[in-house]
């Protein structure tokens, strides 16, 4: 397994992976809504202060990602976003090596607080959250912006380092 910086060339492959996990809770991929930042990741994550990287096997298939993303730069949070692991990679570290990937990032960033947003129906990704030390607030979003309506629960974890 690697992780690299994802590139604009990644764009359909990454795709191609969130589109498939979207499958599995009867989501549609909405590049013209919610899913826009996948089709130019240079702009929408580089360019804005931030990283995007994918996770490869072997045969550098994309069997992953992760994002962060400054809010409100320079003082404010840091959000995490699109960390998706393909169905067969769950449960073995992997999460855990993106998640620390993207950790060390705010460390050495010097971010102080991370936010971000996740899918009600995302419930094996949340306790991985809370395992993390993410706390749910219990504040609940509905949404509007992708193929169908959802929802999302907020997260967040102060950091001390």
């Amino acid at each position: 397994m690697k992780i690299r910086t994802a590139t604009n060339d990644d764009s359909e492959e990454i795709i191609t992976l969130v589109s498939s996990i979207y499958d599995e809770y009867g989501e549609i991929m909405y590049t013209d809504g919610a899913d826009k930042d996948l089709l130019d990741i240079h702009h929408h994550y580089h360019e804005s202060g931030g990283d995007f990287v994918v996770l490869e096997n072997d045969q550098k298939k994309i069997v992953g990602s992760h994002a962060t993303l400054p809010k409100d730069q320079p003082a404010g949070p840091l959000t995490f976003r699109r960390l998706y692991l393909e169905k067969s990679m769950r449960g073995s570290g992997a999460g855990k090596t993106l998640m620390d990937w993207a950790m060390n990032w705010a460390k050495d960033h010097k971010y102080k607080r991370i936010e971000f947003w996740s899918d009600t129906r995302f419930t094996r990704a949340h306790q991985f959250f809370e395992n993390y030390g993410f706390q749910k607030t219990g504040e609940i979003r509905d949404m509007d912006d992708g193929a169908l309506p959802y929802s999302e629960y907020f997260f967040l974890l102060d950091l001390n380092f």
